[in-house]
């Protein structure tokens, strides 16, 4: 099997990639729709990932392609009906992000609600004097009420790090019913209802058409200006304008993000915003966890190459 992974991988996860198949690397920048049907013309699979545009346009004329084995859970950057009209499958790699991507929201819900990212700016900037009793007050997070936006693997990880690590009441949101929790949770049925509840909402939505602009000013509006919003999900999942003018107005107290909704561009008026804490998409970024997601990606294309159903196929 002829392979195309598209950016580099781990050592772990490249060595593995070479001893089983016929494996080109590209380099780190992301491949447009005509290239990525170029890919597929001249290869057998593709190992893509976020930021590569495998969108309908890339699914026109003969391809060669079999198999996109995507490096992330998250496919919303992947026509996934053009996928099955020519007769590819897609894959996906779950599980193996959860413990990550969960880790990245508690360290993000930390550090805005103590003010973190404002305290490093002062001290790099050479502009902290000293101890104060009333520098940089932020909030405490043990004992507040969290809302999570999204019940899946990832969010039940947030919700019982939140319990169990700092005593917090967690209510959540979820499109269908949500049972067989290890913790106690509330299911809120209308999400601005629950905003209105919390202190800190936490997205963990699957990205796509159907969450594009969940968050936008009327639930920001419903979060209000104690309340701090939380995005590990995906950029677009938030109207990033309203969003942009809540920090600045203090609809809401201050936001910690890890995702953009154009990225890599990120918008001078977030930049600009001082409640703001902002990190580069590092939700799954240690060694273990983008190497288990190269592994779980390859077996899915063993899984191809071999006539077997793909264990994590999407489409």
């Amino acid at each position: 099997m002829k392979l195309l992974v598209t950016r580099p991988m781990t050592a772990r996860a490249t060595a593995a990639l070479q001893a089983r198949f016929e494996v080109a690397f590209r380099d780190d920048t992301p491949m447009d729709a005509t290239e990525a049907r170029a890919a597929m013309q001249t290869h057998d699979a593709i190992l893509p990932t976020l930021g590569d545009d495998f969108g309908a346009a890339a699914f026109q004329g003969e391809l060669r392609c079999k198999v996109i084995a995507n490096f992330g859970a998250g496919t919303n950057h992947i026509d996934l009906d053009a996928a099955r009209a020519a007769g590819i499958a897609v894959t996906n790699t779950p599980d193996v992000v959860t413990d990550a991507t969960a880790d990245i929201a508690l360290m993000l819900m930390l550090m805005t609600l103590r003010r973190a990212s404002e305290g490093e700016r002062l001290l790099r900037d050479g502009n902290w004097i000293g101890w104060r009793p009333t520098q940089l007050l932020g909030q405490e997070m043990t004992g507040r009420r969290v809302g999570i936006v999204g019940m899946g693997r990832i969010g039940k990880a947030i919700a019982r790090r939140c319990h169990l690590g700092f005593g917090m009441e967690v209510q959540f949101f979820n499109r269908s019913t949500v049972s067989s929790l290890d913790i106690p949770a509330r299911q809120v049925p209308q999400l601005r209802d629950m905003l209105r509840m919390c202190d800190i909402a936490v997205l963990a939505v699957p990205g796509g058409a159907a969450t594009r602009h969940l968050i936008g000013r009327p639930e920001l509006e419903a979060l209000g200006p104690e309340g701090y919003l939380v995005n590990i999900a995906r950029g677009d999942v938030v109207d990033e304008d309203a969003l942009i003018a809540a920090l600045h107005d203090r609809t809401i107290a201050g936001a910690g993000l890890d995702v953009y909704a154009r990225e890599p561009d990120v918008p001078q008026a977030l930049l600009d915003a001082p409640n703001a804490t902002l990190l580069p998409h590092l939700g799954t970024a240690t060694d273990e966890t983008r190497s288990r997601m190269g592994l779980r990606a390859m077996e899915n294309l063993l899984a191809v190459a071999e006539g077997r159903n793909p264990p994590d196929r999407v489409a």
